[in-house]
């Protein structure tokens, strides 16, 4: 499908550097171990450095990393777990599976992400935790909304799957809450071999028993004479307010973790890059009223996506014209959770939220991954001036 656009919408959102790919093809031949190995341990200790945290853990994928968050949260079907609609579905069904009933919080048409005032509207009695996205790469208001949930004793778990690197108040995003989650899918900024994923926690009764929860309930037996006996490690699963909590294998590669340890200490250039470009593009287009983006430029937005309201319900005229006659494949993202029959199943079809259904219904993605070319944003560019004048 893709060979049909001149500028597709890609499911890669980087290349890799010759350096980066040796190193894959040396641990193919010649390393001891492919998972489990001294490269999951470098990667970790980078994240931790990057981030300045005490407890983050590589995951399979950023999913992985959510299922055992909604594990460690031990739901009960009375609990309540205010999560925004606009997002992607693995945002949400982790919590559905462990039991907990979703309340669907509203955007900030603006921003494009919760806010305090959009979450507390939503907080009951029966309210455990709160699930903030960064999406699109732009971190949410976190010092309010982390005083909300401290005030209400709530849970705070972050979904940075889109926004390594942002920052707000000098504090990184993934660093505010209780639990944060980061994604290395092949779209975002920066991937590990296509999957792959970070949990951290700040709890340090949680990060003991994570690595359990990772890797089949592993872990080794306490004073061994040897090795061997009773056996080469031990399979237990570890009890959290009396809940045991089952194991899960959730490991991530050496080879990916090799990369991981690697392109992390390019996610700020990638960022810089991105946000430089965006900004270039929205200012290009100030005087077209038609379509209005959220423009920051500053490190709070890495701008993972860029998006654009369309005005006077034009959305799918202008997409099917940049497709059309300029060979574009501009798309729309974030269908409403509440929408799908999963949730609707679920019994999760309610959402009182208005401007995630006016944003989604007029919303248009571009075409913008690292390695376009500064030709393809230029035909881009006046392919998107052209469009507007037409429509």
């Amino acid at each position: 499908m893709s060979s049909s656009f001149k500028i597709p919408f890609k499911g890669r959102g980087h290349s890799y550097s010759q350096e980066e790919i040796d190193l894959v093809v040396e641990i193919m031949s010649d390393s001891d171990t492919l998972t489990q190995g001294k490269y999951l341990q470098l990667f970790e200790q980078k994240y931790r450095e990057f981030l300045g945290v005490d407890h983050a853990f590589a995951m399979s994928s950023a999913t992985s990393a959510l299922e055992i968050a909604a594990q460690l949260l031990i739901l009960s079907d009375e609990d309540e777990v205010i999560i925004p609609s606009h997002t992607y579905t693995s945002s949400a069904y982790p919590f559905v599976k462990k039991g907990a009933k979703i309340v669907w919080a509203d955007i900030d048409f603006e921003s494009r992400v919760v806010n305090a005032k959009t979450i507390e509207s939503k907080i009951t009695n029966k309210t455990r935790a709160v699930v903030v996205v960064h999406l699109y790469g732009y971190i949410a208001d976190m010092p309010e909304i982390r005083q909300l949930c401290t005030d209400n004793d709530l849970i705070l778990i972050e979904d940075c799957a889109q926004s390594l690197g942002t920052s707000l108040g000098g504090k990184r995003a993934g660093t505010y809450g209780d639990m944060s989650i980061f994604s290395h899918h092949s779209q975002k900024n920066i991937s590990t071999l296509g999957e792959g994923g970070v949990l951290v926690v700040k709890n340090p009764k949680f990060a003991e028993i994570v690595p359990m929860l990772r890797h089949n309930g592993h872990l080794g037996y306490q004073d061994q004479e040897y090795y061997w006996k009773p056996a080469m490690s031990n399979v237990d699963y570890p009890k959290i307010n009396g809940n045991y909590i089952e194991p899960n294998n959730y490991c991530l590669g050496e080879p990916q973790c090799a990369v991981g340890s690697m392109i992390i200490d390019r996610v700020d250039s990638v960022n810089s890059l991105k946000r430089s470009r965006a900004i270039q593009f929205i200012d290009d287009l100030a005087k077209f009223q038609q379509l209005i983006f959220h423009r920051v430029d500053n490190e709070r937005h890495n701008y993972q996506h860029l998006v654009a309201f369309v005005q006077n319900d034009k959305r799918d005229q202008f997409i099917k014209k940049m497709f059309l006659d300029k060979g574009i494949q501009c798309v729309v993202q974030y269908y409403p959770l509440h929408r799908y029959p999963y949730y609707i199943k679920h019994d999760l079809g309610e959402a009182d939220c208005p401007n995630t259904e006016l944003f989604f219904d007029s919303m248009v993605s571009f075409p913008f991954y690292e390695t376009m070319k500064n030709y393809e944003i230029e035909y881009m560019l006046e392919s998107t001036i052209s469009t507007l004048k037409s429509i």
